[in-house]
């Protein structure tokens, strides 16, 4: 291709935008040095205003996004300019080829930051790719956060439906040390896009997130409606304490394991009484644990035969009563209309909440439970798709980041890391897409 036009290196490495333009090139076994120089208009004098001369040039070295897997670093010759008049000197504005003071250009914070929200990758990798120390690309990767999401005084603005819950966010020998996660349910709930993590406060307590909530302004707690939670009744009071109207909702998930769990009880109760061990293989209440907790409409021919033989044991028949319960509550949630389920879930809960005879402990138990929490359980069919689920997809996330970081010690980091990771900190900043 003779007539083929010559690649302008400006616009390859895409300095054009960053105010740059290259004047020289070193290429080194580890890495690739561009020498460059600003085309940005000098500043006038800080002081006086008034145009300043060249005085001399000092050399800033930044990294840039690598090309063909090998750093790119960027020496940068920028001017420095003297004002005759007052005698101030002071350097040409670099600011739109890097934040001040920052070891890395523009678009290579940008990359790293995409590195770590979208393609998972540890800040150890990330730096290795830039060439830089791992502090360097953590502070550049964390101020960005910081200035596009941490710190924007909107980013609650609108939300109306909150979900709390708990999460470990490290593992000792002396215990797992918890934080409180409280996620904008607002999305889901609306169908507009997914939920996002608001905050991570240190501790899993009434006063962890009832001191967050009254942190926050009066306009943010008038404006949140709902709150999904699961059973822990610490977090209820901190929502009613703190929100002047607020309505709790008891999300289903931890409904149906709470029922689930006294089922699994039940069944180990009787597997005591009737063999005197724990289960084994080839006991029939053992051979079923699983099918048990299986809806009955997604039940196979074969545990439904197994099922229909544990039942068969007059033995077994607290628990095929406990068993019935189980399904009755998940058929409450799996019912086509939010009235007809609302209705279901009353009339299980006025049937178990009193008369259950001695021989069903774990229905008592589970009936009374149930009586307690009884408008947070049924305010679901009020307020439908409103649930912790998001809540625990989130953490699912976190769990990710804790994996590709091996860990966190610092929580003001791994917080920090959190909210870049969860907190819809792509949509917000507008980076998706951007090439």
């Amino acid at each position: 291709m003779r007539n083929a036009t010559p690649p302008c290196l400006d616009q390859f490495c895409r300095l054009d935008r960053l105010g740059l333009s290259v004047v020289a090139q070193r290429v080194e076994p580890g890495y690739t040095m561009l020498s460059c120089v600003p085309t940005t208009a000098p500043t006038s004098c800080p002081v006086c205003g008034q145009p300043g001369g060249r005085h001399d040039t000092v050399v800033r070295r930044v990294a840039h996004v690598p090309f063909r897997w090998k750093p790119t670093i960027l020496e940068v010759l920028a001017p420095r300019y003297r004002c005759r008049p007052c005698g101030r000197i002071w350097r040409h504005n670099l600011q739109a080829a890097a934040p001040s003071r920052s070891k890395l250009s523009r678009d290579a914070i940008t990359l790293a930051v995409k590195s770590v929200v979208i393609d998972r990758m540890s800040i150890a990798r990330i730096a290795a790719n830039l060439g830089v120390a791992w502090k360097t690309a953590h502070d550049a990767i964390l101020a960005s956060a910081a200035e596009l999401l941490i710190n924007d005084p909107d980013r609650l603005d609108g939300v109306t439906t909150v979900g709390v819950d708990e999460h470990v966010w490290r593992h000792t020998r002396f215990g797992g040390k918890y934080v409180t996660v409280i996620i904008d349910l607002t999305p889901t709930r609306t169908g507009t896009g997914p939920s996002r993590l608001l905050a991570v406060v240190e501790g899993r307590s009434k006063k962890a997130f009832k001191t967050w909530l009254e942190a926050q302004t009066q306009q943010f707690r008038k404006a949140v409606e709902v709150v999904a939670m699961d059973g822990f009744t610490g977090y209820k009071s901190a929502a009613v304490e703190a929100i002047e109207k607020v309505k709790i909702v008891m999300d289903p998930f931890h409904v149906v394991a709470l029922a689930g769990t006294k089922l699994d009880e039940c069944r180990q109760r009787l597997q005591q009484e009737t063999l005197g061990h724990r289960g084994r293989s080839g006991d029939p209440l053992y051979g079923i644990r699983r099918a048990a907790r299986t809806r009955a409409g997604l039940l196979t021919e074969k545990q439904h035969h197994r099922l229909a033989a544990v039942f068969a044991n007059e033995d077994h028949v607290a628990f095929e009563v406990t068993w019935s319960v189980y399904q009755r509550v998940i058929d409450a949630y799996q019912a086509e209309k939010p009235a007809t389920g609302k209705k279901l879930m009353t009339d299980l809960i006025k049937s178990i909440h009193t008369g259950v005879p001695n021989g069903l402990p774990e229905v008592r138990i589970l009936g009374r439970t149930m009586q307690l929490r009884r408008d947070d359980i049924v305010a679901y069919f009020d307020h439908p798709g409103t649930s912790n689920g998001p809540s625990e997809a989130i953490n699912g996330l976190l769990e990710h980041l804790r994996g590709t970081a091996r860990g966190f010690r610092n929580l003001t980091h791994y917080i920090a890391r959190c909210l870049l990771d969860a907190g819809g900190f792509m949509n917000r900043s507008g980076l998706v897409g951007d090439s």
